[in-house]
């Protein structure tokens, strides 16, 4: 019978705890603090390529937002004569690639083929990472302007420092913390949230050392 009480206690403390995180995510400002302390700033300097990572395609080869932002950033940087060189990276949804859709944007936007490269075949970051240097190291294309959200670039940074690369961080915004409604505070305090798993599951398993590269599988890394 104690057991079963205790149980009882444990599962109560347990949803009066989540309705009290539930009430503190949706009807307060508490994202915006931990937006701040999770993004990164930019770098400055000159790189020798540009490297995009994946975000999502649609079905039919359109970019959601988040795609667009970081492809239009990786364009903007070749513009400013930041790199010669820009990888977009970004995997198939159906047929529809994400790199391929990157770089007709990119071509439509004055890019030449021949400052493009594709790749397709990284589901995860630690993969973009290996992937990005058999294709980039050989042409001794070290150091990188690495484009990504500006909350996910601290782990980004590591894994590719970890695969031989100098990185330097071009973080683009994701969303709004500042959001006006429970559903969006909850979706802007979700999607921080999981970024902190993925570090934390990083950490776990010593992707995040500071060792040299490494051959790695592709199975997810959060």
């Amino acid at each position: 019978m104690r057991t079963t009480e205790a149980w009882d206690r444990l599962c109560t403390a347990a949803g009066v705890a989540g309705l009290l995180a539930f009430a503190v995510a949706a009807f307060t400002p508490i994202a915006a603090p931990l937006d701040r302390w999770m993004a990164s700033a930019p770098d400055a300097g000159q790189a020798d390529a540009v490297v995009v990572l994946g975000s999502d395609v649609d079905p039919d080869g359109r970019l959601p937002e988040d795609s667009l932002r970081r492809a239009a950033e990786a364009v903007a940087l070749y513009h400013e004569g930041r790199a010669p060189l820009v990888l977009m990276l970004g995997s198939r949804n159906g047929a529809a690639s994400e790199a391929a859709s990157r770089v007709r944007l990119a071509q439509g936007l004055g890019v030449p083929a021949s400052a493009l490269l594709t790749e397709p075949r990284g589901l995860t970051t630690a993969v973009e990472a290996q992937r990005s240097a058999e294709l980039l190291l050989p042409r001794g294309a070290r150091r990188i302007l690495l484009v990504t959200g500006e909350h996910r670039i601290w782990r980004a940074r590591r894994l590719f420092e970890r695969a031989g690369f100098e990185v330097l961080a071009a973080p683009v915004p994701e969303g709004s913390p500042s959001s006006n409604t429970p559903g969006e505070r909850l979706s802007a305090i979700s999607r921080l949230l999981q970024e902190l798993a993925a570090r934390a599951l990083a950490r776990v398993s010593g992707k995040l050392d500071a060792k040299p590269y490494e051959k790695l599988d592709g199975k997810p890394d959060g």
